[in-house]
């Protein structure tokens, strides 16, 4: 019942904030905030009961009863499906990532709200708790039903609270991922009737549907349907155009969810669905794949440096970061999926911060054009200073966390492609290239003269003590990333298991 109270906390959370705005218009903030803290705490607190927590032992795969937690109950018996959530060493760092990046989003929009702010909170709530949603459920009907929930309230934020061409954005963010949605309900159904016309059972249960038997061309066009699915959300090259614009035109917390949470989806999918419910199929796409994701890292940095609209910028630079877990997944060595892994984790931290920067920056300019900016570091010192901190983060200085989340994805790529790993590095110079331009754009260089007389307010307590907790997260990340990889480590032990087929190994050896 743990996982199921996680997501009921943030759902009424929502309905209280709702209702909270007619105490006062700053009430509903209170409130979310008060909900992710106490459903975070909750989750801590039945963790440090959990001796197991200690010491992760590899789950098996297709056995529920070795994960950290599981709950199953009918729902529609007749078609076989249930309410199946569990959690293990990944969904885990999942969780606690969305949690706490949903308490750093609410900061991040505590003065930008001006209107209908109940119904804002709610939103980002319902949000937060889809997602958890996705990262929990086990049956695959309850799975689209969480990624269809996770999108509706991203709908909203950016169409009512968004920026000067919301509408639009909103809209092309809708019909990309309600199309791809709907090409993961169709495969979804396709791989139950195959495992039904094998065992004469219906079920939507991803441990029933692991070894499902199916011809190698079927197992190839569903796979592809889970695929462009989850690369959709990712998102990798090409299907990324509807994240620049999202990004640009989201509220400040919508961006730091859609880029430190919700673009994880998609990579939780791959790892979790589309490579072990198909590993052979997977195995046979995965240069496809891989030149996909070398192309989006290099194609996403590019474009990120022909910027000069500061949030496109860092979304450009997502679609570059994610890259790197698209090669990290598809390599399916241990050391890349940890570096994929951590690359997850570490870019929530480091993205997020930066548009919560950008964001800081437009409540006070009341323009994200770089060319307008220019010396804010001599009026706006701490927010300079941190800006610096992330834009180093962001490029891969050693000794944080992206750093160690990419420097074990080329390390594992290698091992497969020595091309592919070539290209992916070229990121790595681009990378650097478009984010010390950006900091010379924004925070160097002489200061313009309409900001010198228009007195800028430099970051506040609440905004330090936001930017302070993903300070910490990325030098912990980078210095000690042990706690990280021993969570991630027995769950991709046994996925490597569970997709080292006959077929798969001769491949292997193969190459």
């Amino acid at each position: 019942m743990v996982m199921i109270n996680l997501i009921v906390i943030l759902l009424a959370g929502g309905l209280l904030a709702i209702l909270s705005e007619r105490i006062s218009d700053t009430m509903p903030r209170k409130v979310a905030m008060a909900v992710v803290l106490a459903d975070l705490l909750y989750l801590l607190v039945c963790l440090s009961g959990m001796p197991e927590i200690t010491q992760l032992q590899a789950p098996v795969a297709n056995d529920p009863s070795t994960w950290l937690m599981h709950f199953k109950a009918d729902w529609i018996p007749a078609f076989g499906i249930s309410i199946e959530l569990a959690l293990d060493g990944i969904s885990l760092l999942m969780v606690l990532l969305t949690l706490v990046l949903g308490a750093i989003a609410i900061s991040a929009s505590w003065t930008d709200i001006v209107v209908r702010k109940g119904f804002f909170e709610a939103n980002l709530l319902w949000s937060l708790a889809g997602v958890l949603g996705v990262f929990m459920a086990l049956d695959l009907m309850l799975f689209f039903l969480f990624w269809e929930v996770m999108l509706i309230p991203m709908y909203f934020m950016i169409a009512i609270w968004g920026h000067e061409n919301r509408g639009y954005a909103a809209m092309k963010f809708f019909i990309f991922t309600q199309a791809s949605g709907l090409l993961m309900l169709m495969s979804i159904l396709a791989l139950v009737a195959v495992n039904h016309s094998g065992t004469g059972v219906w079920t939507f249960s991803y441990f029933d549907l692991l070894n499902t038997e199916m011809a190698e061309r079927t197992a190839h066009w569903i796979m592809l349907g889970f695929f462009i699915a989850f690369v959709v959300k990712l998102p990798g090259f090409p299907f990324h155009t509807w994240l620049p614009d999202a990004h640009t035109q989201a509220p400040t917390a919508g961006s730091v969810i859609l880029a430190g949470i919700l673009l994880k989806t998609g990579a939780y999918g791959l790892i979790r669905f589309a490579v072990p419910l198909f590993p052979e199929a997977a195995l046979n796409f995965s240069y496809p794949a891989m030149l996909l994701g070398a192309a989006g890292v290099v194609y996403g940095a590019v474009l990120a440096f022909g910027q000069t609209d500061f949030k496109r910028l860092i979304a450009y630079s997502s679609v570059s970061h994610m890259g790197f877990v698209l090669l990290g997944i598809y390599a399916w060595n241990e050391l890349a999926l940890q570096g994929a892994v951590m690359q997850m984790v570490a870019h929530g931290f480091s993205t997020a911060a930066l548009f919560m920067i950008a964001g800081s920056l437009q409540e006070r300019l009341h323009t994200r054009d770089m060319r307008e900016m220019s010396g804010l570091w001599q009026q706006m010192p701490r927010m300079g200073a941190v800006a610096m901190f992330f834009v180093v983060a962001s490029l891969g200085l050693p000794g944080l966390g992206n750093f160690v989340a990419e420097f074990l994805v080329l390390l594992g790529l290698f091992q497969v492609n020595v091309w592919i790993t070539v290209v992916a590095a070229t990121g790595l110079i681009t990378g650097a290239a478009y984010s010390l331009l950006l900091m010379q754009r924004s925070f160097q260089g002489e200061v313009n003269k309409k900001w010198a007389e228009y007195g800028l307010i430099d970051f506040g307590s609440r905004e330090m003590l936001t930017m302070t907790v993903m300070i910490i997260a990325l030098i912990v990340l980078g210095v000690y990333p042990q706690p990280v990889l021993d969570a991630a480590q027995p769950v991709l032990q046994s996925l490597l298991e569970l997709t080292a087929t006959p077929a798969v190994a001769a491949v292997e050896l193969a190459q």
